[in-house]
């Protein structure tokens, strides 16, 4: 039958894509629903066309600083209308590249919003909401609207920001990360909700451009997924660059005046204040799309928002499968294309599939500095009970970095004092979200210290800061 399949995937995003393209490479008969656009969020919204702007924002950033390097641009600016469209031009190339890898790897596109009506069936209808304007062109080659059927079914949903009773966006005065990516107008001042990755990237990117910002954050510490160390590292060097920080606090109120926005700020502990800007974004995180997909009818589990799967996808309910932010955290494009496969190769029956292992995502932070890390903080092993020998290896340290121009910033590393084994490795400073993959590849092998100790690194590299804190873990830095 033409409407039946082995794998229908709901969702083009990171994770959605991804499985796709790997179920039609081991043979699986394979189609894809979306509603709104090719490549998710991710690639039209989120991880690419933010990296475009926080790019102009470094460059424009190395312009005021040309002297220090020996050289003279004395006239220089922006155009925000520039620096938005080139962003949105490489989403749009982002979102054709998926249009084309389904068509390659000849997957079938329903275009619609799906809903599970039965097992291994979905009815795939109009969308009903407005998409994010603008939204790209429709693919050219895609199948009706009615119903589908598949022996497996694999959500990949994604997420949408998460809004606040009383703080709701309007798009205007009160943003969410889409405002943000393509103001109409740059402002000169924001307050920015939430201290997460998207607030403290949007910060920077800001900041680095002229604006006085304010990032007002719930809880004791900014990034609080991360170590302890490395965000008092990135919260001394947002100071330096003049953005204000307000940590346990929250933001009990927002008023819209004629030229922008008051918000009414609340801390824990001293006075109530109020901060004035042209807009606020609120990035207070994400909830998971779960709604109008079927999901209760057929039973499946939902806890705190996020579909219940175990490491390789599977739901409660055979034959159904999640995949990415609609399974919950840690909500990121990388943890969902990996997802992606080890669920897909699960269905297909292949041998030796491993799954997830939550501990071994790594996360990263684009602002300026970047922040990268991998497995557990210094708190949270200690929490466990581990007995824990800690490197720590300033950039300073490192000739590269100078060099660079870059001498801020810091690697730390946590090993298993008994064992050898690479706990964790928290990092922050130039290029760090590019460092990172070693440690992770490390944890992955199950590489020891004494292994990393006698790994080469090539001089001069930043990378040679990641020996040098493996090596003041257990009192043997030669740098420093």
């Amino acid at each position: 039958m033409a409407d039946s399949y082995d794998l229908i995937v709901i969702g083009a995003g990171p994770g959605g894509y991804i499985a796709a393209i790997r179920a039609a490479q081991l043979g699986l008969k394979t189609a894809i629903v979306e509603r709104e656009h090719m490549a998710g969020i991710c690639s039209n919204w989120g991880c690419i066309p933010t990296k475009a702007l926080l790019r102009s924002a470094e460059i424009y950033g190395h312009m005021g600083h040309a002297k220090d390097y020996g050289l003279s641009a004395r006239e220089f600016g922006f155009d925000i209308a520039a620096i938005v469209d080139r962003s949105r031009k490489i989403a749009g190339q982002m979102n054709n590249g998926v249009q084309f890898l389904m068509k390659k790897n000849k997957v079938d596109i329903i275009w619609g919003e799906a809903q599970l009506t039965a097992p291994g069936e979905i009815v795939v209808k109009k969308m009903t909401k407005k998409p994010v304007e603008p939204q790209w062109p429709q693919p050219k080659t895609v199948l009706p609207e009615g119903t589908y059927k598949a022996k497996h079914i694999i959500i990949a949903t994604g997420a949408r920001p998460r809004v606040l009773p009383g703080i709701e966006p309007d798009g205007e005065k009160i943003w969410t990360y889409f405002e943000a990516m393509k103001p109409a107008k740059f402002p000169k001042s924001l307050v920015i909700m939430g201290s997460g990755a998207i607030g403290m990237e949007f910060a920077s990117f800001y900041r680095s451009l002229g604006a006085e910002v304010t990032v007002v954050e719930l809880l004791p510490t900014i990034l609080p997924v991360e170590d302890a160390e490395i965000a008092a590292h990135v919260k001394k060097r947002f100071e330096k660059r003049g953005i204000k920080i307000i940590t346990d606090a929250k933001v009990a109120k927002v008023d819209k005046t004629k030229d922008g926005i008051t918000a009414h700020i609340e801390p824990k502990t001293g006075d109530k204040l109020t901060i004035s800007a042209d807009a606020l974004i609120s990035a207070v995180g994400v909830q998971c799309n779960t709604e109008n997909l079927g999901l209760e009818k057929l039973g499946v589990k939902i806890e705190r928002g996020a579909i219940v799967i175990d490491n390789y996808g599977r739901t409660n309910v055979p034959g159904v499968w999640a995949i990415g932010d609609v399974a919950g955290p840690p909500m990121l494009a990388h943890k969902a294309e990996h997802e992606a496969v080890i669920t897909v190769e699960t269905i297909a029956g292949l041998k030796g599939v491993h799954g997830l292992d939550k501990l071994k995502v790594p996360g990263c932070t684009y602002c300026e500095p970047q922040v990268a890390s991998v497995g557990l903080t210094e708190a949270k092993a200690k929490e466990a009970g581990r007995e824990i020998k800690v490197g720590r290896f300033p950039f300073v340290g490192n000739g590269k970095a100078i060099a660079l121009g870059e001498p801020e910033g810091l690697v730390k590393t946590i090993f298993d004092a008994k064992t050898g084994e690479l706990l964790g490795a928290h990092m922050v400073g130039a290029e760090v979200t590019e460092l990172i993959q070693g440690f992770v590849v490390a944890m992955g092998l199950e590489t020891t210290e004494e292994e990393l100790m006698h790994t080469i690194f090539p001089h001069p590299t930043l990378s040679e800061t990641m020996k040098e804190s493996v090596l003041d873990a257990y009192g043997r830095a030669l740098n420093i």
